[in-house]
């Protein structure tokens, strides 16, 4: 097969054998080729361009709260690139969370390598993949307007000038301490301001705040 034309995939797992268990299954196959391996979130922003990845593999251990804000930004700078990931247990509201952030399909740990490859071809052509445990609580969630998009439902934002800075620095993944720096402010000036931010906003998370940001890109570019 041309080379040009096979599935490029990234893999993002944490646990070392399941990783090397996966590269293994999809480097039998003609379509499909492993372009890079990550156990960590933190380091895959530059090979996702350098490779010109088209599905990202993703285990769900490998992804605490800061990841999901990592795939919020992934989604943002690479809308085009879809997330599947590899869920460990039954978990809705864990499935639910991983959807907010942006990811396009979702398996369970006891999908076969047979369901791994066909949902990354579904995926590569632009398919999204929902186990069939999950499709009511995605559907709940929609019909309820919970977890999904939250800013769409708050078109005035009400935020002060310094709080109005803070959104797309927040977006960005920058921690308190690096926006106190680059906005020459305490760090604990800057915490009280992303609290009552969030007070305002009706947020709980950073990844929330993210989500406003995107929803409202125009009102946050200086």
């Amino acid at each position: 097969m041309n080379p040009s034309l096979r599935i490029k995939v990234l893999l993002l797992v944490g646990n070392r054998l399941l990783s090397e268990a996966l590269s293994r299954i999809l480097r039998k196959k003609s379509d499909i080729v492993v372009v890079s391996q990550s156990a960590s979130c933190s380091n895959v922003s530059g090979p996702i361009a350098e490779s010109e990845t088209e599905v990202i593999l993703m285990d769900s251990a490998s992804t605490p709260t800061p990841c999901l804000e990592f795939i919020s930004q992934i989604r943002h700078q690479y809308p085009k690139v879809p997330i599947l990931m590899i869920g460990s247990e039954a978990d809705d509201q864990a499935f639910i969370k991983a959807v907010r952030a942006g990811i396009r399909g979702y398996l369970l740990r006891d999908a076969s390598a047979s369901n791994v490859i066909s949902a990354i071809r579904a995926m590569a052509r632009g398919e999204a993949i929902c186990p069939p445990e999950f499709c009511l609580a995605l559907f709940k969630a929609v019909a309820q307007g919970t977890g999904f998009t939250p800013s769409l439902r708050r078109p005035n934002l009400r935020l002060t000038r310094r709080q109005h800075e803070l959104v797309p620095m927040i977006a960005q993944g920058l921690t308190n301490k690096e926006i106190a720096n680059h906005l020459n402010l305490s760090e604990q000036t800057v915490k009280n301001h992303i609290h009552r931010m969030f007070r305002i906003l009706g947020v709980n998370d950073r990844l929330e705040v993210t989500e406003i940001a995107l929803s409202h890109s125009q009102e946050f570019t200086n």
